[in-house]
C-alpha cells in the first residue's frame, strides 16, 4: 500500500510539472493567432508570455509558506483547481483583458504548484527514494519542453489556439481526482506560524520589479527599475531576519550544501536557457533551415536530459548528489564551450555532439542537485527549500534570456533578425555562449563547495 501510495505522489508530480511547463513553453506556438484573433499589437502581444512568469516569479515564494501552514496537499490542490479554471477561461475570453487576466490566474495556480508538488515528494517519499522520485519530476519538466513545441504546433494548426487549453484540462481533472482519493494523508510544517504579509508584498515588489527591469535593461528606465528591485531583494533578506515567522527563511542559507545548490542552480538556469534560443537562430539565420527541421534537431537535448534525469535522481541515492552536478556541469560546460566557436562553417556533427554533450550534462546536474536542495533541509522546511528551488529557476531563467536581449541589441542595435544580417548573429551569439561557459563553471565550483561542506543531508522522513 505505502509502494502504491508514493507511487501516486511521483504521477501526480509528474503529470503537475509537465503541464505546468507545457503551456508556459507551448504558448509561445500560440502567440501570432492568439494577436491576430484579438487585434494586439506588438507590445501586448510579448506580455502573452512574460505576464506568466512574472506572476509564478511573485506567488512563488508566498506559496512555500502558505503550502506548509494550510497543507502542502491542499496547496497543490487549490494549484492545480486554479490552473484548471483559468485554462477554462482562456479558452473562453472574448477579449485581450480577460486573456491576460486568466494567464495572471494561470500564473498564480502554477506557483503554487510547482512549490507543493515538489514539497509532497519531500515529505512523501522515503529518502533513500527521494532522488529518483525527484528525478521523475524533471524528467516532466524536460519532456514538456522538448514536446509541447511540437504538440502546441500541431494543435494550433490544427484546431486553433484554443487547443492547446483545452488539451491540459483533462489532465488537470485526472491530478485532483488522484489527490481527493489516493492521497489521504496531508502534511503541515508551519500550521503555528502567522503569514508574513509584509515580508511578501516587499518581496512581490522586489522580485517583480528585478525581473521586469532586467527584461528592458537597455533602457535608462530598466536599469533603474532593475537597481530598486535589487535594493527591494536585499531590504527584504534584513528583514527575514527579524521575523519569528518569516515568509523565507533565510536562515537555511547558513547551510553549505543549501546555499551551494541554489547558486548552482540558478548559475545553470542562467547558462543553459538560452542555448535553445541561439541554435534555433543558427539554424534558421546562418545556415537557412526552415522551422520544421530545426525544431526536430532541437528536441535531441531535452529528449537526452529526460532520459538522463530520473537514472541521475536515483544514482543520487547512492552516490554524493554535488558530485553529480559537479560533474554534470563539467560536460554541460564542454558544450558550452564548443558553442562559444560555432560558425556558420562549423561541422553539423560538432553542433550536434555540443547538443548531446549538453543534454547529458544537465540531466546529470539536475536531479541530483534538486535532491542536494530538497535534502539540506529538515523536511519541515521542505516547502520553503521548493520555493527556492522554483525561484532561482524563474530568475535563472529570465536573466538568460534578459543576456540574450542585451547582447544581440548590442551587436545588432536595431537591426531585425535575418539571414543577410548571419555574420552579427555569430558574433552575438558567441559573447553568449562564452558568457553562458563562465556560469557553467561557476556552477561547478558551487557545486564542489557544497561537497567540502561539514553540513550534513536529511535522512529522516518528516
Amino acid at each position: 500500500m505505502k509502494i502504491e501510495f508514493e507511487t501516486y505522489v511521483v504521477l501526480i508530480s509528474f503529470i503537475t510539472s509537465f503541464f505546468a511547463v507545457f503551456l508556459s513553453n507551448g504558448i509561445i506556438i500560440g502567440v501570432p493567432a492568439i494577436a491576430q484573433e484579438f487585434a494586439m499589437n506588438n507590445v501586448i502581444q510579448n506580455w502573452v508570455p512574460t505576464i506568466f512568469f512574472l506572476v509564478v516569479a511573485v506567488f512563488t515564494v508566498p506559496a512555500g509558506q502558505i503550502s506548509g501552514k494550510f497543507g502542502v496537499k491542499k496547496s497543490l490542490l487549490a494549484g492545480v483547481i486554479v490552473y484548471l479554471i483559468a485554462s477554462i477561461g482562456a479558452c473562453l475570453s472574448i477579449s485581450t483583458e480577460t486573456f491576460l487576466i486568466f494567464r495572471i490566474l494561470q500564473g498564480a495556480g502554477v506557483a503554487f504548484l510547482n512549490v507543493s508538488a515538489m514539497a509532497m515528494v519531500v515529505q512523501a517519499v522515503k529518502p533513500q527514494n527521494r532522488g529518483k522520485a525527484l528525478g521523475f519530476t524533471v524528467t516532466g519538466v524536460y519532456l514538456a519542453t522538448s514536446l509541447s513545441p511540437v504538440i502546441c504546433g500541431f494543435l494550433v494548426h490544427n484546431l486553433g489556439w484554443r487547443s492547446m487549453f483545452y488539451f491540459v484540462i483533462p489532465f488537470l481533472v485526472l491530478c485532483i481526482i488522484l489527490m481527493i482519493f489516493k492521497i489521504p494523508q496531508e502534511w503541515k510544517t508551519y500550521e503555528k506560524d502567522k503569514i508574513d504579509k509584509v515580508g511578501s508584498m516587499i518581496y512581490g515588489i522586489g522580485i517583480l520589479a528585478f525581473i521586469y527591469g532586467f527584461t528592458t535593461l537597455t533602457t535608462q528606465t530598466g536599469l533603474i527599475i532593475t537597481v530598486l528591485g535589487i535594493v527591494l531583494l536585499i531590504i527584504f533578506g534584513a528583514y527575514e531576519l527579524r521575523q519569528k515567522s518569516p515568509v523565507f527563511n533565510m536562515n537555511l542559507f547558513r547551510n553549505a550544501k543549501f546555499t551551494s545548490s541554489n547558486i548552482a542552480a540558478l548559475c545553470s538556469y542562467i547558462a543553459v536557457m538560452v542555448v535553445t534560443t541561439i541554435l534555433n537562430y543558427h539554424f534558421q539565420y546562418v545556415r537557412g533551415w526552415d522551422p520544421q527541421m530545426s525544431g526536430l534537431i532541437l528536441i535531441i537535448t531535452p529528449i537526452l536530459m529526460a532520459i538522463m534525469a530520473p537514472n541521475a535522481g536515483k544514482l543520487s541515492d547512492k552516490v554524493h548528489p554535488q558530485k553529480l552536478a559537479a560533474l554534470g556541469m563539467g560536460i554541460a560546460t564542454v558544450a558550452l564551450l564548443i558553442l562559444t566557436f560555432l560558425t556558420g562553417n562549423t561541422p553539423l556533427y560538432l553542433v550536434v555532439i555540443a547538443m548531446i554533450l549538453q543534454g547529458i550534462g544537465m540531466g546529470l546536474f539536475s536531479s541530483p542537485n534538486m535532491n542536494a536542495i530538497m535534502s539540506s533541509v529538515p523536511p519541515k522546511d521542505a516547502p520553503t527549500a521548493s520555493a527556492s528551488q522554483a525561484t532561482m529557476r524563474t530568475i535563472g531563467q529570465t536573466m538568460s534570456l534578459g543576456l540574450l536581449t542585451l547582447v544581440f541589441a548590442w551587436v545588432m542595435g536595431n537591426l531585425e533578425l535575418a539571414p543577410q544580417y548571419a555574420s552579427m548573429i555569430v558574433q552575438s551569439s558567441q559573447i553568449i555562449c562564452g558568457i553562458c561557459t563562465v556560469a557553467c563553471v561557476l556552477a561547478i565550483f558551487a557545486s564542489l563547495v557544497g561537497i567540502k561542506s561539514k553540513d550534513q543531508f536529511n535522512t529522516k522522513r518528516g
